[in-house]
This record gives C-alpha cells, structure tokens and sequence, in this order.
C-alpha cells in the first residue's frame, strides 16, 4: 500500500448501475472510492463498486478495514453485500455512518436490506467481525494518522460530506448533495476550503437541474462554482447520471476542462471527469 494520499475509483455510476458498451469508459457501477495513506485504507460508500475492490482485497487476508457511508439510499449500498472481505473469518470490517436520525440505524438498514423478499440469506452469513458505528455529521473522526472531518449535505434523508487530510495533503467527497441557490452552499465550501482535491456530486448538468430540483443532486457547473468559492486545486466529476453515456461525459470533460483550465499546485488538471480505475494522488 503506497504511503502517500491516494484514492482510486471503484464506482461513479449513480443513481442505478449500468452496462453497455456505450458506458465502457467511465465505468457502470455505483458509488465507491478506495482512499489509502500511511498505511491505512478507507473505503467511502458500498455501491455496486465495491465488489471488484472486494475480490482485490480478498486476495490480501487478513483484512482490517473500513467503510464510511455517504448515505444508505439502494445505489449507495446495493454492493456491501457482495463485499467478499465480509465472508472472511480473519477480517475486521467496520461500518460508519453520520446521516441517519431515530429511528433509523445503520445496523438495523443493512439487516432489513437483507431481509425477505429482498434477499436470500441474513446477515449471519458474514464471518468477518463487522461492527456498526454511528456519529453526527459536523464532527471529526479519526482515522491514525489520517485526519477526518464531515459535514451534513443537502440530500432527502441525509447525506454526509467528508474531508481526509493527511501530511498537507486533502481529499474531499461531497455526494449526494443539491445546490441551494443563492450561490456555493458555505457548509460545503468551508468543508473543502484549500483541498488539493474535491470530488462533487455532478449527476446533471446546470441546463437539466430545473427537471429534477429536489431529488438531491448538484451539476458540474455548480461543482465548478463550489470549487472556486472554495480554492479548490482539482475538481473531480462523479455521480454520473444514467443517461449520460460515453459520449456525453466526453463532452461534459471538454467543457470542464475549458471552464477550469490548466494545472492545480499537484500538477493534477483543476478538472476531470472520474472513470472507474481513476487513480489520483494530490
């Protein structure tokens, strides 16, 4: 495991997985992100992407780990049941949540997500030592070395934004979240104030929003916004509609490119559009 700050993506699909050749490029699966630093390795979010990170980690037993969810809406978690460290007797795998109010917990999710008629088999099938914790978004976690700060983000149900910082280097994850009007939503741009990177909920564009206003996402173009307000070094585009194929991504990374041209002070370009495989290193 590389000792630098790093994160991979694992899944920027959102809302639904897709395939099709017209989605081989950026990728079909749901939400996930693999973020690693001084010898720690943090997983953020357990969409249908979290199933190839598992059978990569599968071969690297005995696993200790950890999974901070955003939210648990379906795309979010449709994956964490095909996580093949949880069926490992020697593996820890520790389960975070911030968003969720009474009488909602996270335990009590993932068990009814596998209850019938949804689901086979309940959670007693796991062998891995899984336990469940909740905090309230706004706080600070801790992470060894890794420093973890969160904020609640404007999404229906509640939704956590996180910052991981780590030897002057930070990292951001803002998804799900719905622009407020007004200008940059402040909760966010000070969570992600001077980050090397921000990657930000950017399912529509600014032209389609009025279509789906209150359904709990942002655009690229508020994403851009965000990122200026907050001097942000790179933007990163993720949560990728489903209706936005190859080619229209194509498009959204030209237009991106344009409106936040050049290299950040990693020498990261100051936007992109997120790809499953994507590596970056601030």
């Amino acid at each position: 495991m590389a000792d630098g700050l790093k994160v991979r993506f694992w899944g920027v699909r959102g809302s639904i997985s897709c395939s099709g050749a017209e989605y081989a490029r950026y990728g079909g699966n749901t939400s996930c992100l693999e973020v690693t630093g001084g010898g720690r390795r943090l997983i953020f979010d357990a969409g249908t992407g979290i199933r190839p990170l598992g059978l990569e980690l599968a071969r690297q037993t005995p696993v200790d780990i950890d999974i901070y969810f955003t939210h648990t809406h379906l795309d979010h978690i449709s994956g964490l049941t095909f996580f093949s460290p949880l069926f490992g007797k020697d593996n820890s795998v520790r389960l975070w949540a911030g968003h969720l109010e009474p009488p909602y917990h996270l335990k009590q999710v993932v068990s009814k997500l596998m209850q019938a008629p949804l689901y086979p088999v309940s959670m007693e099938v796991f062998q891995a030592r899984v336990e469940f914790t909740e905090f309230q978004s706004g706080g600070k976690l801790s992470c060894g070395e890794m420093a973890m700060r969160t904020a609640p983000l404007n999404h229906p149900n509640g939704a956590t934004g996180y910052r991981v910082d780590f030897r002057g280097k930070s990292i951001c994850y803002i998804t799900d979240t719905e622009q407020r009007g007004g200008g940059p939503d402040p909760i966010i741009v000070e969570l992600c104030r001077d980050a090397d990177i921000m990657i930000y909920d950017s399912s529509y564009t600014d032209e389609e929003y009025p279509r789906y206003r209150g359904w709990g996402h942002s655009t690229w173009q508020e994403g851009v916004r965000v990122a200026n307000a907050a001097g942000v070094g790179t933007l990163v585009i993720f949560h990728h509609d489903p209706s936005h194929d190859d080619a229209f991504m194509d498009g959204v990374a030209r237009e991106a490119a344009l409106a936040r041209p050049g290299t950040a002070r990693s020498g990261l370009p100051r936007a992109l559009v997120a790809h499953e495989g994507l590596t970056l290193s601030p």
